[in-house]
């Protein structure tokens, strides 16, 4: 089958009518349908009803009318990678995040390595921690940044960082007059939870266990930036990593150290088969400054009793 074709074939079908698709591709009507005949005989289906002038396409256009679009968003990624190729060289880095650190901390790395910026082209995805490791194990993304959740087979991997549960409370909230919250204190108020599968969540569970006392949980969500808008929203208190907390200073919420600790964890991927690129190992070592500068500002607005409760944690051994 020739491409030509089967492009006159895709406008056809996208524009509505071969007389459309003729101006819009430069041919005449005649053209158009020869194309289409072309198509037809050679693929040995009829994909076209011709009633009063008219093209109605049948199934079987639909159906390969599917195959063809994926043909062409493959062939949109090449030449998008050609450009970047021409203005770049090899210069470009693909980074996909979970939203815990992709939504807000990952930008203001970026803004931090303007300088290296310069010389590369960064593609920033923000997706779920499953998608993340998919991606890198494709090798479609030269560093993945993930929740200690997920499976690590396959990938090369170190742990970024330990963060700690702060609890989110709107601003006035009666709560907020107290330096430090305990499970007990918290289960006087409606509550907004992570999912009950989410690792963390399940740590919640224990340590409430603990204390013999149960949370009132009115509404759970997957990502703690959804949970800081429920709060922002009132719908209740909810307990966050750290790091989307200093996101929402000055957006109408406080933020006060959980008495005990409930730990989050990001980890950086990247595939078995290739050492981190140039960017990436930068980029590391920047992402580790700001979680510090962060975690500094964000201690700076609590109580000052509350100053000393450790927020996050490197690994020893990095």
């Amino acid at each position: 089958m020739l491409s030509r074709d089967i492009d006159i074939f895709r406008v056809v079908m996208t524009s509505g009518s071969a007389t459309r698709a003729g101006k819009l591709l430069g041919l005449s009507q005649s053209a158009v349908s020869m194309a289409l005949r072309r198509l037809e005989e050679q693929a040995g289906l009829a994909l076209f009803q011709r009633t009063g002038g008219k093209l109605l396409p049948t199934e079987e256009a639909q159906a390969l009318l599917a195959e063809v679009q994926q043909h062409f968003i493959g062939m949109e990624v090449i030449e998008h990678r050609m450009r970047s190729l021409r203005q770049f060289g090899a210069g470009r880095v693909r980074i996909a995040s979970f939203p815990g650190l992709g939504v807000g901390f990952v930008p203001r790395v970026l803004a931090d390595l303007k300088a290296e910026r310069e010389r590369t082209l960064v593609s920033l995805q923000v997706m779920g921690s499953p998608e993340v490791r998919t991606r890198v194990l494709r090798g479609e993304v030269e560093l993945g940044l993930v929740a200690d959740s997920v499976a690590l087979d396959g990938l090369e991997h170190a742990l970024f960082a330990q963060y700690f549960g702060v609890v989110a409370l709107p601003a006035g909230h009666p709560l907020a007059r107290h330096a430090v919250l305990t499970p007990k204190q918290l289960s006087r108020y409606p509550f907004v939870a992570l999912n009950p599968d989410d690792v963390t969540s399940m740590r919640l569970d224990a340590i409430c266990r603990a204390h013999g006392v149960q949370l009132q949980t009115v509404v759970e969500s997957s990502y703690t930036i959804s949970l800081c808008e429920l709060v922002r929203h009132g719908v209740g208190i909810g307990i966050v990593n750290p790091i989307t907390a200093f996101d929402y200073l000055g957006a109408g919420l406080v933020f006060r150290p959980f008495s005990e600790r409930l730990d989050f964890a990001a980890l950086t991927v990247w595939p078995a088969d290739r050492p981190l690129a140039g960017f990436a190992r930068n980029m590391l070592v920047a992402m580790r400054k700001r979680l510090e500068r962060d975690m500094a500002a964000l201690r700076e607005q609590m109580p000052a009793a509350a100053r000393a409760v450790e927020l996050h944690r490197f690994h020893r051994g990095d």
